[in-house]
C-alpha cells in the first residue's frame, strides 16, 4: 500500500504563533514552525532578526530601562552578550518556555544543553540604592573586567572587590541599578578558556550602603525643606495683610492728626491713631493741650453723625410711607378687580356665560380675593405697628422742662392727624358695610360658600369698626388732656416770664445801690459798716428768694448780683478754686474745672457771673507782648476789709 507524499503532509493547529516567533527571534533563529512553514514574513536573514520586533537586550545602544513583557505570562528571554575579553551566556529558559512552546521538538532540542539552576532570592531594595552586590565572579576576574561588563549599564563611581569572588559596585545614578540587575543569572566565560577559574555564574542583588542612605536622607531633608518653604509662601500669600503700624507721638504728627480729625473722610483712621496714643500713655503735661484739642475735634463730629443718622432715619421713614401708599393703591386696585368679579357673578351677566367660563371666573374671583385679603392684612399689620410705636412713645418718660412745650405741640398735631385718618378709615368701613348689606339684600347668593365669606367679612368689618370707634374715643380724651396740659404750660411760661422781668429789675436796682454805696463809702468811712451789713442782708434775701422760686411767687426784695441758687453754688466753687490758685487762673481753666461737675456750663455764663461781683473777683493782665493773658483772682478778703 503506497501513500503519496502530499498525503503525508500534516497540518498541526497552532493557536497563536506570536510567542513562538518572538522566542525564536530572540535566540537568533528563523521563525519556522514544526511543519517547516515560515511564521513571520518580515524576518530579515541578513540581520538575523525580525524587522518589526525590537530585541529585548538592554545592552544594545539606544535602549534604557528594560521594557515590560508583551504579555503577563510571557517572560523576558535574555540573549548572549559578547564583550571584549569575555562572553555572557543567558540562564536556561527551559522551565519558562514550557508554557508556550508546543511539541516535543523544542523540548528535546533545548533541554540537552541549557540545563541550569533556578535564580536565587533577592533582598528588598533599600531607599536610594546606588550600590549592587555582584557574586559568582570567576577567580581570575579583575576590576578591568568588571568595568568592561557593568560599565555598559552606566557610570561607575567605586568598585570594592573581594578575594572571595564577589564585589560591590556603586553607580552614579539609581536607575543604572536596574540595568545591572538584568545581568543576574548570566554565566560568564573569559575568552575561549574552559578552565573552571575562568568561568562563573553572576548573581546581582541590591546592596545596603551607608553612603547611599546618607545621600537619600539628605535629599529627603532637602525635599522637606522645599515643601516647608512652599507651604510658608502659600500661607503668607493667603494670610490677610496686617494693619499699618501706628506712628509714635510727635508735635508734627499731632498737628497733622488734628487736621485729619477735622476732615470727615480721614476721621475714622485718625481717631484710631488718637485712641492708640491714649492707650500707650503718650499724654503728659506738655502735650495735654494738643490732646485736648484733638479730643474736642473728635467730639465735634457727634453733631455730624447725629445729623447723618437722622437723615437716614428720615429716608427710611419716607421709604416706608412710599411703600405704604403704594400698597394702599394696590389694595384699592384689587378691590376694584374683586368688585368686577362680583358684578360679573350677578344673575344678569352670569347666565350668558358658558359652564367653562363660569368655572374660570369663579376660580379667578377666589384667587383675587385671597390675594386682596393677604395685602390688606399686610397693610393692617403696618398700621398696627405704627400704632404700637406711638403707644410706646406715649409710655416713655416726658422730656426735660425746656422741651415739654414743643413736644406737647407735636403730640397734639400728631393726635389730630391720627384722628383725621381714623375718621377717614371709619367712613370707608361704614361705606363698605353699607354696600355689602345692599348687595346682600338685592341679589340672591350664588352658593353657600359665598354666604359664608360674606358673613365672615361682615363680622370682621363690624369688629374693626367697633375697635376704631373705641380708639377714636380714646384719642379724643387724650387730645383734650393734651390741650389742657398745653394751656397750663402756657400759663406757667407767662409766670416765668414775669419772674424773669422782676429779677432783671431787681438786678438793675442792686447795681444802682452798689454804685451809691461805693460813693458814700468814699465820703464817709464810718458808714461803711452799715452799708456792708445792708449788702449782706440783701444777698441773703436774694438767695432765700431764689431757693423759693419753685414753691410760689417771690416777694419784692432788694436786687442781688446772684440770681439763683445755682449761681450761688458756682460762686462758692469758683472762690474755693481760685483760693488755691493765688496767682489766678484763666476763664478757660476755670470753665474746664467746672465742666467736670456740669457739662452744661459755658464760658460766657461764668465770665458774666464773675464780672457782676467786682468785690469778690478781680481780673488782671499778666505777661508781656504775645504772652499777655487775662486771669481772674479771688479778692473777697480784701473786699471785706475795703467795704
Amino acid at each position: 500500500m503506497t501513500m503519496d507524499s502530499n498525503s503525508m503532509t500534516m497540518t498541526m493547529p497552532m493557536p497563536d504563533p506570536n510567542p513562538w516567533a518572538t522566542a525564536m527571534n530572540n535566540l537568533g533563529m528563523p521563525p519556522i514552525g514544526i511543519t517547516g512553514q515560515q511564521l513571520m514574513p518580515d524576518f530579515d536573514p541578513s540581520l538575523g532578526m525580525m524587522a518589526g520586533i525590537t530585541p529585548l537586550n538592554p545592552m544594545m545602544p539606544g535602549l534604557g530601562m528594560v521594557p515590560p513583557p508583551l504579555f503577563q505570562d510571557l517572560p523576558v528571554i535574555k540573549e548572549i552578550i559578547h564583550c571584549k575579553s569575555c562572553t555572557l551566556f543567558p540562564p536556561n529558559p527551559n522551565f519558562l518556555l514550557e508554557k508556550f512552546l508546543p511539541g516535543d521538538f523544542i523540548q528535546t532540542s533545548l533541554t540537552s544543553h541549557l540545563q541550569d539552576l533556578p535564580p536565587p532570592a533577592m533582598r528588598e531594595r533599600p531607599p536610594g540604592c546606588k550600590t549592587v552586590f555582584v557574586g559568582g565572579l570567576p577567580e581570575n576576574a579583575t576590576e578591568q573586567l568588571i568595568v568592561e561588563i557593568f560599565g555598559q549599564c552606566g557610570e561607575i563611581t567605586a568598585i570594592r572587590k573581594s578575594k572571595k569572588n564577589f564585589c560591590h559596585i556603586r553607580f552614579a545614578e539609581e536607575f543604572t541599578v536596574d540595568k545591572a540587575l538584568y545581568l543576574s543569572g548570566y554565566r560568564i566565560r573569559l575568552g575561549s578558556s574552559t578552565d573552571k577559574k575562568d568561568s562563573g555564574r553572576l548573581h546581582v542583588d541590591f546592596a545596603q550602603a551607608r553612603d547611599d542612605l546618607y545621600e537619600w536622607e539628605c535629599r529627603q531633608r532637602m525635599f522637606a525643606r522645599e515643601e516647608r518653604h512652599r507651604r510658608k509662601i502659600e500661607e503668607d500669600r493667603l494670610r490677610p495683610p496686617s494693619p499699618p503700624p501706628i506712628v509714635h507721638y510727635s508735635e508734627h504728627e499731632s498737628s497733622q492728626l488734628g487736621d485729619k480729625i477735622k476732615d470727615d473722610n480721614t476721621f475714622p483712621e485718625a481717631v484710631h491713631v488718637l485712641l492708640t496714643w491714649l492707650e500707650r500713655g503718650e499724654v503728659n503735661r506738655r502735650n495735654a493741650n494738643n490732646f485736648y484739642s484733638m479730643i474736642q475735634s473728635s467730639n465735634g463730629h457727634i453733631r455730624r453723625l447725629t445729623g447723618e443718622k437722622s437723615q437716614h432715619e428720615k429716608e427710611v421713614e419716607e421709604a416706608k410711607d412710599k411703600f405704604k401708599t403704594a400698597l394702599a393703591g394696590i389694595v384699592g386696585q384689587f378691590e376694584q378687580i374683586v368688585s368686577v368679579f362680583q358684578a360679573a357673578s350677578k344673575q344678569k351677566a352670569w347666565d350668558h356665560f358658558s359652564k367653562a367660563q363660569r368655572k374660570n371666573l369663579d376660580m379667578w374671583r377666589k384667587q383675587a380675593e385671597e390675594i386682596r385679603n393677604m395685602h390688606s392684612e399686610q397693610l393692617m399689620g403696618i398700621r398696627r405697628e405704627e400704632e404700637m410705636e406711638m403707644s410706646d412713645d406715649d409710655m416713655e418718660d416726658s422730656p426735660d422742662s425746656k422741651d415739654s412745650e414743643d413736644s406737647a405741640v407735636f403730640q397734639a398735631e400728631a393726635l389730630k392727624e391720627e384722628n383725621d385718618s381714623l375718621r377717614c378709615q371709619l367712613d370707608a368701613y361704614r361705606n363698605e358695610v353699607e354696600l355689602l348689606k345692599q348687595e346682600q339684600g338685592k341679589n340672591q347668593p350664588i352658593g353657600s360658600e359665598e354666604d359664608n365669606t360674606h358673613s365672615q367679612q361682615l363680622s370682621f368689618l363690624q369688629q374693626a369698626l367697633q375697635g376704631m370707634q373705641k380708639q377714636l374715643l380714646k384719642m379724643r380724651d387724650e387730645l383734650k388732656q393734651r390741650e389742657a396740659e398745653l394751656e397750663k404750660s402756657f400759663e406757667d411760661k407767662q409766670q416765668l416770664n414775669n419772674q424773669v422781668l422782676n429779677l432783671k429789675e431787681g438786678l438793675q436796682n442792686l447795681q444802682n445801690t452798689q454804685v451809691m454805696q461805693l460813693e458814700t463809702s468814699k465820703e464817709d468811712d464810718g458808714g461803711s459798716e452799715e452799708s456792708a451789713n445792708q449788702a449782706s442782708e440783701a444777698t441773703v434775701a436774694t438767695v432765700v428768694s431764689c431757693s423759693q422760686e419753685k414753691e410760689g411767687p417771690t416777694e419784692r426784695t432788694p436786687p442781688s448780683p446772684v440770681h439763683s441758687e445755682r449761681e450761688a453754688l458756682l460762686v462758692g466753687i469758683i472762690s474755693t478754686f481760685l483760693h488755691v490758685h493765688p496767682f489766678g487762673a484763666s476763664i478757660e481753666y476755670i470753665c474746664s474745672y467746672l465742666q467736670r461737675l456740669d457739662t452744661k456750663i459755658n464760658t460766657g455764663e461764668v465770665e458774666a457771673l464773675l464780672s457782676r461781683l467786682p468785690c469778690t473777683f478781680r481780673q488782671e493782665l499778666t505777661g508781656v507782648g504775645a504772652s499777655l493773658e487775662k486771669r481772674w483772682n479771688f479778692c473777697g478778703f480784701q473786699g471785706i476789709k475795703s467795704t
